[in-house]
């Protein structure tokens, strides 16, 4: 092969992002004009460039309202763009919130409410219920994001802290018609978990979010512990009259950027082998897992001999105990480099598809065979920065950070580990 190992590799990354882009995506699945009104609502990373696509797809009347990520913009001419803060929600976020769930009132069966979600869109819609406030759920935000919580935990505590999550919003429509599309982020593609499932009957407890905050000793603020143990009001469930006539459509997923990521791989005359699009756990257990299927490669030809590409999706979670700076892929960039220890002719990348590994100005980062030893004449000790959750200063100090600015869409995290022949 005399393709560039790096090059490839952001070739499959280019492909799996272009595979979730809405205006490709998202035209097939939207439904007929109602005899009524057409209210656009939604919230996510990609609910602007969604908004777009449905505006030149539309045939009929339009108005609506959705909220995205400050730098997630796109033009819109019918459908408002509001940008707000994420992973921790801002005032601007709580007030988008307010004004989608006043739009989506007093409609009646002949409207339709086209809902568009994608990841990020739980941070995005905030809406306290009655007895919080934004503050509560700022804080609850910060405490969530550092334990280690998975993005299902994570979302069922938002759910019951919510005026508008955990189907709400669907339940706030009735009688109008409700579709909403959704580009998956999360592990299983449910769509109850995406963005907290706005318009999706929810199957999960005060209960549930209450021993979530239990499990990670999660004892502050005291008014988000009291509002749960109180369960004045439960998250509309299955068999909700009032959802009985939703629709969700999963308009791009995780595999399917993984399988577009494949399909670049044979063209090159690599192997494609597809770990899995749901996987979970600390960022740096899941380097070692991935850095020993490597090895299998290298020393055995199995599963796959090499040349070949082990392709994973999901979200994985790192539990903050370091001050330094970096998002779940760095951290597992760092800690493949050092499980891998300079093993010849294995390359990777990971990055988030939405083009920001947590709140940094990366979406990831690449290792090469040589990190170690680059990173050493540089001073740079990968096991202490990995100890401060400080992988992002560390690929920087080597110039592997992979920077794409936001891509207006998002499936997830993508990873891939390159494994050729030792020259």
């Amino acid at each position: 092969m005399t393709t560039d190992p790096i090059s490839l590799l952001r070739r499959m990354f280019d492909a799996a992002v272009a595979r979730a882009m809405p205006d490709k995506c998202l035209p097939p699945f939207l439904p007929h004009p109602p005899p009524g009104r057409t209210i656009v609502v939604g919230a996510g990373k990609a609910a602007a460039t969604m908004a777009k696509a449905v505006e030149d797809h539309w045939h009929g009347e339009l108005s609506g309202l959705v909220v995205t990520r400050y730098g997630h913009r796109a033009p819109t001419k019918r459908i408002e763009v509001v940008e707000a803060a994420h992973p921790v929600p801002d005032l601007a976020g709580r007030e988008a919130a307010e004004r989608i769930l006043a739009r989506v009132q007093g409609l009646s069966r002949d409207d339709l409410v086209l809902c568009l979600i994608s990841g990020g869109g739980s941070a995005l819609l905030t809406l306290p219920a009655p007895g919080l406030t934004l503050q509560d759920k700022q804080a609850i935000n910060r405490a969530l994001l550092k334990s280690g919580a998975n993005i299902t935990e994570m979302n069922c505590v938002r759910k019951h802290l919510s005026a508008i999550k955990g189907g709400r919003l669907a339940a706030a429509s009735h009688p109008a018609r409700v579709v909403t599309l959704t580009i998956s982020d999360v592990p299983g593609d449910d769509p109850a978990v995406i963005a907290s499932g706005p318009t999706v009957p929810d199957r999960t407890t005060f209960a549930d979010a209450s021993a979530i905050l239990e499990k990670y000793n999660i004892t502050e603020p005291v008014s988000v512990v009291e509002h749960l143990r109180a369960a004045h009001e439960e998250t509309p469930k299955p068999g909700d009259a009032r959802l009985a006539g939703t629709q969700v459509h999963l308009i791009a997923t995780p595999q399917q950027s993984l399988e577009a990521a494949a399909e670049v791989a044979r063209q090159a005359g690599i192997t494609p082998l597809i770990l899995g699009d749901s996987l979970e756990g600390e960022s740096r257990d899941v380097a070692l897992v991935h850095a020993g299927i490597a090895r299998q490669v290298v020393r055995h030809g199995q599963p796959a001999a090499s040349p070949c590409v082990l392709l994973s999706g999901g979200e994985t979670t790192v539990t903050v105990r370091g001050k330094g700076r970096g998002g779940r892929n760095v951290e597992f960039l760092l800690a493949l480099a050092i499980a891998l220890d300079g093993e010849p002719g294995i390359f990777a990348m990971a990055g988030d598809t939405d083009g920001v590994d947590g709140t940094e100005d990366n979406a990831g980062a690449v290792v090469t065979p040589d990190t170690l030893r680059r990173a050493a004449a540089r001073g740079l000790d990968a096991k202490a920065h990995l100890a401060d959750n400080d992988g992002y200063s560390f690929f920087s100090g080597l110039g592997d950070l992979v920077k794409t600015g936001p891509t207006l869409t998002n499936v997830n995290d993508f990873r891939a580990i390159l494994i050729l022949p030792a020259s």
